[in-house]
């Protein structure tokens, strides 16, 4: 009897999954920088500024608010900065991964071949604390030509393609006991999770989560950008639903916030407590903030 009892107990006592997420009705999404074309590649530095990338430009935007253009560089997307101080971004225009300065110079490209293939078009990249980074480059992949691919950059500075067949590859991942890699995969309005053997060797694929359909008021269903919280919830960008949709541990549905914008494409924690979500996308086209009080995970490596 005293056996049943205690088991009882821990039933009723279990926390539910996302208990410590607020709930949707409670998150109204805040304007930050309305520019008015679609915006992607929303990053933090070491100083608390901003990065997002729209049309051609990248704008800054400091903690106090202030914007400005940062960069020039055509087509820019996925962004990370480095431990230096300089900053990585796919460009789908240049067919590289970029590699800038602080101040926004442009530096030799951090990848532009794979194997001795030119790059499509990256989209997003995820950093490794071996030294290296993945990315994905869906350049003319859709659900008919699955050429999309993920590689993978080592310490070195070389180029590995590490998956291919996908359906346009785009947000990417890393959790971080560095065992486990998550790519969007929009063509299937899925997230695929590939296990890590080795940096840059993956093991096979598996679904990790299919997302919902589009619904009314709704345009398309397509996974963008994701990020991680520091308790492992996936939080992903998912394009034409206005919508930031969480994903437990599990690979269970917990939490579907507004994304502010309808064609909501990429998250990254920042603020203070790195516990702001900045959301970016089109329609209206600017930058957001959702304010979860839920702490991200940091993947800004400490400044060097």
């Amino acid at each position: 009897m005293r056996q049943r009892l205690l088991v009882a107990t821990l039933i009723v006592t279990a926390p539910a999954l996302g208990a410590d997420l607020p709930p949707a009705a409670a998150i109204k999404p805040v304007e930050i920088v309305r520019t008015g074309d679609y915006s992607e590649g929303v990053v933090v530095d070491h100083a608390g500024n901003l990065y997002f990338s729209h049309e051609k430009i990248i704008t800054k935007v400091t903690p106090e608010g202030k914007a400005s253009t940062w960069a020039d560089t055509g087509a820019p997307n996925g962004h990370k900065v480095l431990a230096d101080g300089t900053h990585l971004v796919c460009d789908a225009s240049r067919h590289a991964v970029l590699h800038l300065a602080a101040d926004g110079k442009m530096l030799e490209p951090a990848s532009k071949e794979s194997e001795g293939k030119p790059l499509r078009g990256p989209n997003d990249l995820t950093l490794d604390p071996a030294g290296g980074f993945y990315f994905t480059d869906p350049g003319g992949s859709d659900e008919r030509q699955r050429i999309g691919t993920v590689h993978y950059v080592d310490p070195k500075g070389v180029t590995h393609t590490v998956a291919d067949g996908l359906a346009f590859p785009n947000g990417i991942v890393l959790r971080p006991d560095g065992k486990t890699l998550l790519v969007g995969e929009s063509k299937e309005n899925h997230i695929l999770e590939y296990p890590i053997q080795a940096p840059g060797k993956l093991g096979p694929k598996r679904v990790f989560v299919k997302l919902p359909e589009k619904g009314e008021g709704q345009i398309d269903n397509q996974p963008d950008g994701i990020a991680l919280d520091a308790d492992g919830n996936l939080y992903v960008a998912h394009y034409g639903m206005r919508q930031v949709q969480v994903i437990s541990p599990k690979g269970e549905m917990i939490r579907r916030y507004p994304g502010g914008n309808l064609t909501t494409s990429n998250v990254a924690f920042a603020g203070p407590k790195m516990d702001q979500l900045y959301v970016t996308g089109g329609d209206p086209g600017a930058l957001f903030r959702l304010d979860l009080g839920v702490p991200g995970l940091k993947i800004l490596p400490p400044r060097q």
